[in-house]
């Protein structure tokens, strides 16, 4: 495994984010894993040498957390992982049990605390902005969280650039703690944050994190015959409504073709060659990958070391075409 800095801070991650997302309850949703058939997965993780561990306290309301700490107290050593989660969506029935207003935001993330079972949380992310608080309010939330040494860095996740250099603009007027990682939509079939997220986090040194590395699987296998994302993806892409609306331009087959060509050629999976080319992409710190199975894993730790040439990166970006903005909301945000 590969190690490299988040941003320009002094946490040290693995090159592959392990995404939490897919353990916790099956009542939450039908392609989750319960914690018994979870276990291995982290086991796995942590032998391969993967060191950051990506959740959220909105997955599985809440299970997810709660199987992720117990896995890593026996798995791994706690001095040596890198913990992200996040805050924002509904915790509860309350009307302050939502969003980045203060009182969710330290609620949250003592509740974060005790389902993980743990003192500190390395990365705290906002899941999404809240067009309903004003942002210095949330920002300062966050800030006092670190300084009281509940969470060591902040990151963000899914939004318009925008609103991230006001963020850190305003961080950095009031001296409070910024966001040093941006969690965001980024592959191979959707590149739109290459106009202005990107380069952004380049200049102001955030690491980028990107989700859905495959496109829901669809970037790992080839394109099916009727080109339908419900008969292309995996079992979640089938089963999540939210999948058709991310992935459904016509050249993203295109894309998807360019990928299998390249493989063939190299001898190797699709998943792999998609993955080493988002990690080839400068200001991608580690993607973050979500395993059914465990040569999943595999697969990515190989991705790591696969180095694609000029020629074939041309190859896998030229089919590509501009895509309607996809992966968050754009609202009346302060």
């Amino acid at each position: 495994m590969e190690y490299t800095p988040l941003g320009r801070t002094g946490l040290t991650v693995s090159r592959i984010a392990f995404g939490c997302m897919t353990y916790g309850s099956s009542s939450w949703r039908n392609w989750v894993f319960d914690e018994e058939a979870a276990r291995p997965f982290y086991k796995k993780a942590v032998e391969t040498g993967i060191n950051f561990f990506d959740t959220s306290d909105f997955y599985s309301k809440g299970a997810s957390e709660e199987v992720t700490g117990r896995a890593l107290r026996d798995f791994a050593n706690r001095d040596e992982i890198v913990v992200a989660t996040k805050v924002f969506f509904e915790a509860g029935p309350g009307p302050n049990m939502k969003g980045l207003g203060r009182k969710h935001i330290v609620q949250a993330c003592e509740a974060s605390l005790r389902r993980l079972g743990m003192d500190r949380i390395d990365l705290y992310y906002i899941h999404r902005w809240d067009d309903g608080v004003p942002l210095d309010e949330s920002l300062e939330a966050l800030h006092d969280l670190v300084k009281a040494g509940k969470v060591l860095y902040l990151g963000a996740s899914s939004g318009p650039a925008w609103v991230m250099a006001k963020a850190l603009s305003t961080s950095e007027r009031n001296g409070w703690a910024r966001f040093v990682a941006m969690q965001n939509h980024y592959n191979l079939v959707y590149r739109e944050e290459e106009r202005e997220m990107l380069p952004l986090c380049a200049s102001e040194g955030v690491g980028i994190v990107p989700w859905s590395p495959l496109a829901r699987g669809l970037l790992a296998r080839p394109r099916p015959k009727d080109r339908t994302v419900a008969s292309g993806g995996t079992a979640r892409a089938t089963g999540d409504a939210y999948t058709g609306q991310l992935y459904d331009a016509q050249s993203d087959w295109d894309v998807i073709d360019a990928v299998e060509r390249v493989a063939r050629a190299r001898g190797v999976s699709m998943a792999e060659v998609a993955m080493a080319w988002l990690l080839a992409q400068p200001a991608v710190t580690a993607p973050i990958v979500g395993a059914t199975k465990l040569e999943h894993l595999d697969a990515a730790v190989r991705s790591v070391g696969l180095k694609l040439t000029p020629e074939e990166c041309a190859a896998l970006e030229a089919p590509y075409r501009p895509h309607a903005v996809r992966g968050f909301a754009l609202q009346g945000l302060r």
